[in-house]
């Protein structure tokens, strides 16, 4: 940004000092010019007045001729007096009466006619280049040396007029950029043209509405956990009130896990630090959540097979938020196929890329939009697929739809990048 605006100060002074050194370049010209001829003419009239006096002659041309000018006389007989010259035709032509200057070889000549009784007497004075060009040079080197100088003064005030734009850019950039990574607490401090200092009120004023709504989210969310502490309770109660010590033992597990997923909700939702770079083996991670679906699939005669490869595959998310949202995809099954209806898991590495698939041979989904939060279609609440969706999308990938089993049914694909290595 910094150079740009340089190189676009840099432009317009350019334009201005061309539109004016130029036109004041060829006056300097001009004047120095007509300044010399004036002289020539001057000369020129003053050694006129003296044609018929041959002695005053002889002094006013040894008087005009001590300077870079040169003056001869052609008197009408033909002599030659003054400064040696040819008979041109230009002399010619002022022998008619007539008064001028003329370009010749290295100057200008000027030309007077003098009118006398035995004819006209030419007086012709020669102005050199140098005379008519003196001073012209240094004039330009002058004119040449300011427009440097304004462009060199145009470039330092324009980068430092960009530099304080471009680090009051730089400053939103970068508070811009932390509050995208979650730090809500980022504040810039509002500087440099009104513009860009009213862009920095408004972004704080963004990120303390965000803060402000996320903190009301966390306490609504840690509220609502909370209120599952009382069912969570009566359900342990429940429980103990199983006679076979084997199915007792069991559903003590299952609270058990819904109670440490409770707490987790409330820690999440009450933290306020960012979160750190996490990584989990999907493979893993599929072969826990088939051992723990496979008690369900077996009680209703579902074939429930896992492909799994040898070799771990991680991914950019955590293992509990990759259970979880296994987990919705695979209820999602049991809840909405019927009993029997085969199932499978599969985790495949190929690349940069992790692909987990659950299939089932099931009816299907016959609106790809009820993928979306909040759509259903079969009176739950919708967000299942799309705890699913943003668990894949947070590890930078996606959640795809297609035909599931023997041509049939719905298959869920959680496509993620794969993690070199562990944080």
């Amino acid at each position: 940004m910094k150079s740009l605006l340089v190189r676009y100060g840099l432009a317009v002074t350019s334009i201005v000092l061309v539109a004016f050194l130029l036109p004041l370049g060829f006056m300097a010209k001009s004047l120095t010019q007509e300044r010399a001829l004036s002289a020539g003419r001057q000369d020129a009239q003053q050694v006129s007045l003296f044609t018929d006096d041959p002695v005053r002659l002889q002094a006013a041309l040894v008087a005009v001729n001590a300077g870079p000018r040169r003056t001869t006389v052609f008197a009408p007989d033909g002599t030659v007096v003054g400064a040696p010259a040819a008979d041109t035709a230009s002399i010619e032509l002022a022998r008619g009466g007539q008064a001028f200057t003329a370009d010749t070889t290295g100057g200008i000549e000027v030309l007077v006619p003098v009118a006398g009784g035995d004819g006209v007497t030419v007086v012709r004075t020669f102005v050199p280049d140098a005379e008519l060009m003196a001073g012209v040079y240094s004039a330009w080197g002058v004119l040449a040396a300011v427009g440097i100088g304004l462009l060199c003064i145009t470039a330092l005030a324009g980068y430092r007029i960009a530099a304080g734009l471009s680090r009051s850019f730089s400053n939103l950039a970068d508070v811009a950029e932390r509050l995208g990574a979650g730090e809500l607490t980022a504040r810039v401090e509002p500087s440099g043209p009104p513009e860009v200092a009213s862009v920095g009120h408004v972004l704080n004023d963004l990120g303390k509405r965000v803060e402000d709504l996320l903190a009301d989210e966390r306490e609504l969310i840690a509220d609502l956990s909370h209120r599952l502490r009382t069912p969570i309770t009566a359900l342990r109660l429940d429980t103990e009130l199983l006679t076979d010590p084997e199915e007792r033992e069991r559903l003590d597990g299952h609270v058990d896990e819904l109670v440490t997923a409770v707490d987790t909700v409330i820690a999440a939702a009450r933290s306020h630090r960012l979160r750190e770079p996490v990584r989990c083996d999907a493979v893993q991670v599929v072969r826990d959540r088939v051992t723990f679906w496979s008690v369900l699939a077996a009680s209703q005669d579902r074939p429930f097979t896992a492909t799994l490869p040898d070799r771990p595959a991680l991914v950019k998310t955590g293992a509990a938020d990759l259970g979880a949202a296994l987990d919705v995809i695979v209820d999602n099954v049991f809840k909405h196929t019927p009993a029997g209806t085969s199932l499978a898991l599969s985790v495949t590495a190929e690349g940069e890329t992790v692909r987990l698939t659950v299939a089932d041979s099931g009816p299907g989904m016959p609106d790809s939009a009820l993928a979306g939060r909040g759509r259903s279609g079969t009176g739950s609440t919708g967000i299942g697929l799309d705890v699913a969706r943003r668990t894949a999308e947070q590890a930078g990938g996606s959640l795809a739809l297609g035909t599931g089993l023997d041509g049939r049914g719905l298959s869920v694909r959680l496509t993620m990048p794969k993690a070199l290595s562990e944080p």
